[in-house]
């Protein structure tokens, strides 16, 4: 196990802040992770976790210990009442892993196409897009207890899943480190694609293909990538807030003033509004301020223009979501982990 010292990190997040880490270490394997939480050092400074970087604001250079998890490997385990169980390390690409999945025609991950992100972050915040989220085909999985440095299983129900959210992010947070996740999928011949949310049918339609785990994830990849920027061009985080739920009784208020407001169903109690909906009819959609701003094509999205700072974005979240509680009485709840206080 190798400690660096004063590593940059504008190449390990995917908003390309220049920040630095006091010190930074890359651990490669589950004795390495145990090595870690038994150093002195460990004891001594604050330390932060990194997988993809890709849910994260740093604002400034991190004084303690950066541990990036670069564990590697995916797997098919068993077949088990019909399903596929597969495995795959914290350390892997998300969107390579779903293409892996792909290729073992397997179905369930292909809506989840090009999220940004490393399969060990996934389950903290329960990652979702176009009516699927990593709940629907999770199985379990393996995380280290940072206090003793033991392994522990977790299932769907230990996980405690809800919106963007997970006890990795509530009870549990900073008490577990995800080493390994596992998901039940479907053999492509008994598998039936979700094409019912957003833009998914229709660009099938304009690709003219019928819909199968690979049409979908390659609509997928299509929708996303005609609206979204890629962090290799332009520095971003995806989504950086998540979409605001609210009473149907504030709903039916709102629809009342803004009859074409975007929603979706949650409960019968609860409606789920688009964020970017909110923030673009607030007027904020292609915003500017310096290299921080709101993308032209997807107002959900903030992104660093070239030397951005990490506090210039999160200044500019909090405008954000001041304008839209003054405009719909809506909270906008930032999805991207803020790092601060270094």
């Amino acid at each position: 196990m190798e400690i660096r010292e004063n590593v940059s990190l504008k190449s390990y997040n995917t908003f390309g802040i220049d920040v630095r880490a006091r010190y930074f270490t890359e651990a490669t394997n589950i004795g390495e992770l145990q090595q870690v939480i038994q150093h002195q050092l460990f004891k001594q400074v604050p330390h932060l976790w990194m997988g993809g970087g890709s849910n994260m604001l740093l604002t400034c250079d991190f004084k303690g210990w950066v541990i990036r998890i670069n564990l590697r490997g995916k797997q098919k385990e068993r077949e088990e009442k019909g399903k596929v169980i597969i495995s795959a390390c914290a350390g892997e690409n998300w969107h390579e892993f779903v293409v892996w999945t792909l290729n073992q025609n397997l179905g369930g991950l292909e809506n989840l196409s090009l999220i940004p992100g490393n399969v060990g972050t996934a389950p903290i915040q329960n990652i979702g897009a176009y009516g699927v989220e990593l709940k629907d085909t999770f199985r379990g999985l393996e995380a280290l207890n940072i206090k003793n440095g033991d392994l522990e299983i977790f299932d769907r129900e230990d996980c405690e899943f809800g919106y963007r959210d997970s006890v990795f992010k509530s009870r549990l947070k900073g008490q577990y480190l995800i080493t390994k996740v596992y998901f039940a999928l479907v053999p492509e011949k008994d598998h039936h694609p979700n094409t019912e949310y957003g833009a998914i049918q229709k660009q099938l339609e304009s690709m003219a293909k019928l819909p199968t785990i690979h049409s979908v994830s390659e609509a997928v990849i299509a929708i996303r990538s005609s609206k979204l920027p890629n962090p290799k061009e332009i520095g971003n985080s995806g989504s950086f807030f998540k979409n605001p739920v609210v009473s149907v009784e504030q709903f039916h208020k709102l629809q009342q003033e803004y009859p074409e407001i975007v929603s979706y169903p949650v409960s019968e109690d609860e409606v789920k509004l688009a964020a970017g909906w909110l923030i673009e009819k607030a007027g904020w959609k292609g915003h500017r301020q310096g290299d921080a701003g709101v993308h032209e094509k997807q107002a959900l999205v903030l992104v660093n223009y070239g030397n951005a700072s990490g506090k210039e974005i999160e200044a500019l979240s909090k405008e954000i979501q001041e304008s839209v509680f003054r405009t719909f009485a809506v909270r906008l709840e930032a999805e991207v982990n803020i790092i601060g206080n270094c």
